[in-house]
């Protein structure tokens, strides 16, 4: 039977709990935010007996909501769960009080102890006395006051070990005159190499046939290009995945996503093969 682990995620508002849940949530782990803590065992054992159709790692976000005697009975229900062999390990993330303030002034999101007419100082001194029990329970505990997104995020996948996500990589071939990919995180425009469309016999073709691979890279400007694009892409490759990107999508196009811009993606994902084991090839406007 696969080992079952269980993550229980809380701290103080704004301190980073939807981030490190969405971490989690990257990472492969069933991720479940707000449960009422008196429910976690009866989920956890839910979990147990399926984890063959829901998976075995699954994570809940526990804020200051709950009542106060079922936060102080969480440690509790952390150490029966370990005894029925369910892995459960608890963080807690925590910032400086000012620093919380300033999130919540940045964010103007209402905090979920606030009440009318009470400061929000008040408002976390409260929060701070609540969840104290789950912050003395705690497996690990993290200071968010200057840690970043991405710095909280590769200080879970470090928690997590071999959990970390592959970056899943897209590249993707597509024509101008039908509008450029909403969601690329890199477009290159492949409308200054020479057009294969003008060849009367390549016209029908595609940038995977031999005769307009021949005719592009019998012009240097071809090699030039795609040197360059693939230079892009390989030198930042690394920094990518050690932030713990979950995907990465490159965006060629050319005018009508027929020619140049097709035969620019094929190169291109047949070199960056060896280095993700996660990549898609799409040809937007080929059949």
């Amino acid at each position: 039977m696969a080992e079952i682990r269980l993550i229980v995620v809380s701290g103080l508002s704004g301190s980073g709990k939807s981030v490190a849940l969405n971490t989690l949530e990257d990472a492969g782990f069933y991720c479940i935010d707000n449960l009422p803590v008196n429910l976690i065992a009866d989920f956890a054992l839910f979990a147990k007996k399926n984890h063959q159709r829901i998976g075995s790692k699954f994570a809940v976000g526990i804020d200051a909501r709950n009542p106060k005697e079922d936060l102080v009975n969480l440690p509790q229900t952390i150490e029966y769960l370990q005894q029925t062999g369910i892995t459960t390990e608890a963080i807690f993330l925590y910032a400086d009080d000012y620093i919380l303030m300033r999130r919540y002034s940045e964010t103007r999101r209402r905090h979920p102890l606030a009440q009318d007419g009470r400061p929000l100082s008040d408002s976390l001194k409260d929060e701070k006395a609540v969840l104290e029990p789950l912050r003395e329970r705690a497996d690990w505990t993290i200071d968010t006051s200057r840690t970043s997104v991405h710095d909280l995020r590769s200080l879970v996948y470090e928690r997590l070990g071999g959990d970390r996500p592959t970056l899943a990589i897209l590249v993707q071939s597509f024509g101008f005159k039908h509008g450029i990919p909403t969601d690329a995180d890199y477009v290159f425009d492949a409308r200054c190499l020479p057009n294969p469309h003008w060849v009367p016999e390549l016209r029908a073709s595609t940038g995977q046939h031999v005769g307009v691979c021949d005719f592009l890279e019998n012009h240097p400007e071809t090699e030039t290009l795609y040197n360059q694009i693939l230079g892009i892409i390989a030198y930042w490759l690394p920094t990518y995945k050690e932030s713990g990107r979950s995907y990465l999508t490159v965006a060629i196009g050319c005018t009508g996503g027929q020619h140049r811009s097709v035969y620019l993606a094929e190169r291109l994902a047949n070199d960056l093969a060896e280095q993700c084991s996660r990549l898609t090839l799409r040809h937007r406007e080929l059949p």
